[in-house]
């Protein structure tokens, strides 16, 4: 199921910005086993001894089937600093890896040069994958400025599958 053409997604009401929750779409709805693995993972405590609760705002809702990482960007306000997307590549990875994208990402296609050239030429990733498990850090480091986007989307590509682990 996909949204007709012209339908714009939008963030159910129950869905705001607290700092510390981590939010995640799902939009692939082929596997309700393998997102039933993911919500497992996104609700156990985390932290080095699991002493933290899991805080995370779950949009699960089948308009959002489909939708595209600049749909679901176009969707989130910037008081997120990350959002989480559950798709296919998700439902089918054993690692169940979530696609973690920057809401801070700019295309550069559109900066003039000769005002831009480096960051035109070294631009900021936009997305990394991650282990369901690894969110809540990723979110909180990310919400209190310990780590940037950048470094966690480096991290991830020098994993196995490029896919970030937790810590």
């Amino acid at each position: 199921m996909t949204a007709s053409p012209g339908f714009e997604r939008a963030l159910p009401e129950h869905v705001d910005s607290d700092l510390f929750d981590a939010l995640v779409i799902r939009t692939d709805f082929s596997d309700n086993a393998s997102w039933n693995a993911v919500l497992d993972e996104l609700r156990r405590p985390w932290g080095p001894e699991g002493e933290f609760p899991a805080s995370v705002q779950v949009v699960d809702a089948p308009p959002w089937s489909g939708a595209s990482a600049d749909e679901v960007l176009a969707a989130v306000d910037e008081c997120w600093s990350v959002v989480f997307i559950a798709d296919r590549i998700t439902m089918q990875s054993p690692l169940r890896a979530l696609l973690a994208l920057s809401t801070g990402w700019e295309d550069v296609g559109t900066l003039d040069p000769v005002y831009y050239q480096e960051l035109i030429e070294s631009p900021e990733p936009r997305e990394f994958r991650t282990m369901p498990a690894a969110v809540h850090g990723i979110h909180t480091d990310l919400v209190l400025g310990n780590v940037n986007f950048a470094e966690y989307a480096e991290a991830a590509g020098e994993e196995p599958g490029r896919v970030l682990r937790p810590l």
